[in-house]
C-alpha cells in the first residue's frame, strides 16, 4: 500500500490543531519532504485562497477561516513569531499598547512596535504594521502579555506614556495623547516609574513634556513628583510644549521648565 503524502494544506491544518499559526519555509520543507519549487507553488494557491498570508520572506501567517474576509488573523496572534523570526527585541508601543491597557479614545488604524533595527511597514490584510526605532530596548520597557497563541512584548503603561511624546507624529498630537492620558494614568505604577528613571535613558524634553500633561490628567502626586525631581537633578531648560510651533508670546510653566504654546484639550 502506497502512502500519501502530506500536502501543505495537511500540514498548516496539523500546526492549527497544535495551537500554532506560524510558519517558516525552512520547517514546511523538513515537514514535508518537497522541493523549494513545489512548496513555493503550493504556498502561492493557499495564500491565493486566503488560507494564508506571508508578511516577511520565508514567514507564513496561517489564516482561520473566520479572518479570510479581512485577510489576516490579528497582528497580537503572530507578532511575537515574526520578531523571532527576525531576530530583533521589540514590543508593541504607543497607540497599539495604549489600547491594551484599556486607554483607547479611539482604535488605531495601525499596529504599532517599537523594536531595535529600522524595519519597513507590513501590510497584513486590512492592517498595517508600522515599525519604529529604537536603539536599545531594555527588560524593564515592556512586560509580557498574553495572546491567543501564546504571549507578546507590550510596553508598560509607563513607557507607553514616554513613548506617546517620543514618537508625537505616530501619536496624533498633543490633545490626543492628553485624551489617552486621561485614562493611561490611572494604570501608572510609583515602583514601575522609578524603575524606568533609573534604567531608561529618557530624554529631558519629552519627560517635561509627558509630566505636564499626566499633571493635566490627575495623576497622582507621587509619580508627578518622582518626574519633578529627575528633571531638577538632571538640569531642565525651558522648551516649547509643541516643538514645531512658536513660542515667542507663551506663558512659562516653572514645574515642568516648558514654554505652553499649545492650549491642550482632552476629548473626555
Amino acid at each position: 500500500m502506497i502512502l500519501q503524502k502530506q500536502t501543505l494544506a495537511d500540514y498548516i491544518a496539523s500546526l492549527q490543531i497544535s495551537g500554532r499559526y506560524t510558519f517558516t519555509r525552512d520547517e514546511a520543507l523538513t515537514a514535508l519532504q518537497i522541493t523549494p519549487n513545489a512548496f513555493k507553488l503550493s504556498a502561492l494557491r493557499l495564500i491565493k485562497k486566503k488560507y494564508l498570508m506571508r508578511p516577511k520572506q520565508c514567514f507564513y501567517v496561517i489564516v482561520p477561516t473566520e479572518y479570510r474576509v479581512a485577510g489576516s488573523p490579528p497582528v497580537t496572534w503572530y507578532i511575537d513569531s515574526l520578531m523571532r523570526d527576525s531576530k530583533q527585541d521589540y514590543y508593541v508601543g504607543l497607540l497599539s499598547a495604549a489600547a491594551l491597557h484599556g486607554a483607547a479614545h479611539q482604535q488605531p488604524q495601525v499596529f504599532q512596535v517599537i523594536t531595535n533595527k529600522p524595519l519597513r511597514p507590513i501590510l497584513t490584510g486590512r492592517t498595517r504594521i508600522q515599525f519604529l526605532f529604537k536603539k536599545n530596548i531594555s527588560i524593564s520597557s515592556h512586560q509580557a502579555v498574553k495572546t491567543p497563541t501564546g504571549y507578546m512584548n507590550v510596553s508598560t503603561p509607563e513607557m507607553t506614556a514616554f513613548d506617546l511624546l517620543r514618537y508625537i507624529k505616530s501619536t496624533g498630537y498633543l490633545n490626543n495623547v492628553a485624551t489617552i492620558f486621561s485614562e493611561l494614568q490611572e494604570k501608572l505604577d510609583d515602583s514601575r516609574f522609578t524603575q524606568l528613571l533609573e534604567n531608561e535613558n529618557l530624554e529631558l524634553p519629552y519627560l517635561q513634556r509627558m509630566g505636564y500633561l499626566l499633571e493635566l490628567a490627575g495623576t497622582n502626586k507621587n509619580i508627578l513628583a518622582l518626574i519633578k525631581n529627575w528633571i531638577k537633578q538632571h538640569g531642565a531648560r525651558f522648551i516649547p510644549l509643541r516643538a514645531d510651533k512658536g513660542y515667542k508670546n507663551a506663558a512659562k510653566n516653572i514645574d515642568w521648565h516648558l514654554y505652553i504654546n499649545e492650549q491642550v484639550e482632552s476629548d473626555i
